[in-house]
């Protein structure tokens, strides 16, 4: 099974901020707008990343982005203006680490990416773009299908 629950979020709102200088809706000032940005998630391992957050591509504490959107839902507007959503891969250098295992195993360069493809169910065309979870299976894969594996460090 394939792990493809984005770890990872960055969304970017467009706030309009109003304030007020008495009583009544006429008593409403246009402030401006601001562009920002929160991204946060997980790890490969689990484990929670620190919120990074951004008001006009300037960095800021994360809750001063909360306030703004909360200010702004109430007195203004927001405007989701987009979402990314990223699952970390296992890299270059642990690639590489998995390459020579493969290599060690007695496999060619093409059928390295054949087992990887067996094993996760999918093309691949770079060991680098495997998830956590996908590098597992391929090990895994590995392993049943050359009992010597096992005896090499993963």
């Amino acid at each position: 099974m394939n792990d493809t629950t984005p770890v990872n979020v960055t969304r970017t709102w467009e706030v309009s901020l109003y304030g007020s200088y008495g009583e009544g809706r006429s008593a409403s000032v246009y402030l401006g707008k601001r562009t920002v940005t929160l991204s946060g998630g997980r790890d490969a391992c689990g484990q929670l990343l620190p919120m990074t957050a951004t008001v006009d591509g300037q960095p800021v504490p994360a809750a001063q982005v909360v306030e703004l959107l909360e200010w702004a839902k109430a007195d203004g507007s927001v405007t989701l203006l987009g979402e990314e959503r990223t699952v970390p891969t296992i890299g270059k250098a642990r690639a590489a680490r998995l390459h020579r295992l493969m290599g060690c195993l007695g496999l060619s360069n093409p059928d390295h990416y054949g087992s990887a493809r067996r094993a996760v169910g999918r093309e691949v065309f770079s060991l680098a773009s495997l998830t956590e979870q996908e590098a597992r299976e391929v090990w895994a894969y590995l392993c049943r299908t050359f009992p010597q594996a096992r005896q090499l460090a993963p």
